[in-house]
């Protein structure tokens, strides 16, 4: 999937379906990290994906906090 599209996708949760993703896309994201130490990680490219994600959601709840939704 693209960025555009996986944006526009966060853009029409609401803001508590968001905090939800986030604290999921978190886990997840320790769950993984915790396999790389390990290493028996499979995607490695899954990690950053995460972490972009997480950055995405968080510009948007930012984005409606400060009333600047576009």
């Amino acid at each position: 999937m693209k960025v555009n599209e996986v944006v526009k996708e966060l853009r029409a949760l609401s803001t508590e379906e968001l905090e939800t993703k986030i604290v999921e896309n978190k886990k997840e994201l320790f769950d993984l990290r915790l396999k790389q130490a390990t290493g028996s990680l499979e995607k490695p490219s899954r990690i950053r994906e995460l972490r972009k994600n997480v950055a995405r959601m968080k510009t948007i709840l930012k984005e409606r906090e400060n009333g600047g939704e576009k």
